[in-house]
């Protein structure tokens, strides 16, 4: 993750909200792929989308390919991205439970 307004060397940027099948397009390349959470030009406290729709966004984005996230919620978009890697086997759980108790 990366502040709102953040260049990223070597990164290709898909810009604000782009489409899903975009995304996945500029993955299938050997670079990874930035993807912003505010509008151009409007970063900053309050006028990025609230951290629900930003999670949401990059939960998809994530799952499609992206790999780098431009955003003003770090810490709610880095659980996020922790519970992605869990699901796709990239990372262990935090905590494992067998069983019901």
């Amino acid at each position: 993750m990366v502040p709102p307004d953040a260049t990223v060397d070597g990164a290709v940027d898909a810009g604000y909200r782009p489409t899903v099948a975009r995304v996945r397009e500029l993955a299938a390349g050997d670079r990874p792929v930035l993807v912003r959470c505010a509008p151009p030009g409007e970063a900053g406290p309050g006028r990025e989308p609230g951290p629900a729709e930003t999670i949401a966004a990059v939960v998809v984005y994530a799952w499609s390919g992206a790999r780098v996230f431009a955003t003003g919620h770090p810490r709610e978009v880095g659980q996020a991205l922790d519970m992605v890697a869990s699901i796709s086997g990239v990372r262990p759980p935090a905590v494992a439970r067998r069983g019901l108790v």
